[in-house]
């Protein structure tokens, strides 16, 4: 088998083994596998970070020339994009570029979360941008399962 062959092979039974545990998986997996888990976790968590001192700060909230409202602003706004990343998993570009203008506008609010929420949130930004869906279509998958296994067998004989 030449150099390319044996890559592409092993390239599609890299694929068939993460496909093969993706189906076989609990329920909770398979919905995982169809949106950007990571990057929606990692955005719920940074929107509470950057919502902590906007919060510890409510006191002085209201008074002119303050802008920890704007903390308040951002920090729920990212909040409710990591929600809404588990729902409209096909808008995982657009939340993700939101994110990161959200989370590094809020360093001028709250701190960005003492900056931790602002790393947090680049982060999941990033995660979400390069998120993409791939297509798992079992009725495919196996009938190309049982074709290898018979191509296992006729090559056994």
């Amino acid at each position: 088998m030449k150099r390319k062959e044996r890559k592409v092979h092993e390239k599609l039974g890299k694929q068939d083994r993460k496909f093969e545990r993706i189906m076989e998986g609990s329920k909770f997996q398979q919905w995982r596998s169809g949106r950007p888990f990571w990057g929606a976790t990692l955005t719920v968590l940074a929107g509470l970070m950057i919502l902590y001192i906007p919060l510890h700060l409510y006191a002085i909230a209201f008074i002119p020339g303050s802008l920890v409202f704007v903390g308040f602003i951002f920090g729920g706004l990212v909040l409710i994009i990591g929600i809404c990343e588990y729902f409209y998993p096909q808008l995982s570009t657009f939340f993700g570029i939101a994110t990161i203008f959200l989370s590094v506008l809020s360093i001028m609010g709250a701190l960005g979360g003492f900056l931790i929420g602002t790393t947090i949130g680049i982060v999941a930004g990033a995660l979400n941008i390069a998120w993409d869906k791939e297509e798992i279509d079992r009725d495919t998958w196996e009938r190309n399962r049982k074709q290898k296994k018979l191509e296992q067998v006729n090559e056994a004989v």
